[in-house]
């Protein structure tokens, strides 16, 4: 039994993805690590729910409000809440109370539900509005080698104080994520070990095992199970 999911990148310099989900029977899921924060409007039983999603540096079984729809927007990094540290977000998240059906209150302020098609527009508004923010140094170092004019020390405590991660966290969990989708395209783990700067296929094993909860072998089978990764 397998949630159905829909992703689409984005072209806002403040957005990853966005993405959408219908929980149908399923009732618990395999929640994958993930370096971004994210805010998720979901709905049950005519009930309407809001919540921001932290980074997560492992795997977790998580419960799923049965037949519910999802609709997610996960951020860019080093963009960050103004009014939650995302320090504070990491394995974690907070449920937004006061939402209703067409809105929902965040930073003191009420705000429209966005739907998978206006998430951008949404967005837009939180920036004009300064609550959601950006480190415009990690924002730099996050696209590709060049000069920040500041210790790496000081790099370093700024990206980790703008995601809640280490850099070196942020690319051992992307990795893991895109060795997944390799694998559950087809791809032989012995080519995605080579491709990805595996050790080997044990040190794959353990990556997959700590931030997937799948090993390669299910992944290629595609075994039916609820994981919150689109795997296509």
């Amino acid at each position: 039994m397998k949630l159905h999911f829909e992703t689409r990148r984005s072209d806002s310099p403040w957005v990853d993805m966005v993405w959408t989900c219908t929980g149908g029977q399923v009732t618990s899921m395999t929640a994958v690590a993930g370096v971004r924060w994210g805010l998720v409007f979901w709905e049950q039983d005519g009930r309407a729910y809001a919540s921001v999603t932290g980074p997560a540096t492992r795997t977790a079984t998580v419960p799923v409000p049965r037949g519910a729809t999802f609709t997610g927007i996960e951020f860019a990094l080093g963009t960050s809440l103004r009014a939650v540290p995302t320090p504070a977000l990491v394995d974690g998240g907070i449920e937004l109370p006061d939402t209703w059906h067409r809105s929902f209150r965040l930073d003191g302020a009420r705000h429209e539900t966005p739907g998978p098609d206006d998430a951008e527009a949404l967005v837009d508004r939180l920036v004009r509005a300064g609550i959601v923010v950006r480190d415009s140094l990690v924002a730099e170092v996050l696209r590709g080698p060049h000069d920040p004019g500041v210790s790496q020390r000081t790099v370093e405590r700024r990206f980790r104080a703008a995601t809640g991660l280490t850099r070196g966290a942020v690319r051992q969990i992307e990795r893991a994520r895109t060795a997944a989708e390799l694998l559950a395209g087809g791809a032989p783990a012995a080519d995605v070990v080579a491709g990805l700067d595996y050790f080997d296929e044990p040190h794959l094993a353990r990556a997959l095992r700590s931030y997937v909860g799948r090993s390669a072998g299910q992944l290629r089978q595609g075994v039916d199970c609820a994981i919150g990764l689109d795997l296509g």
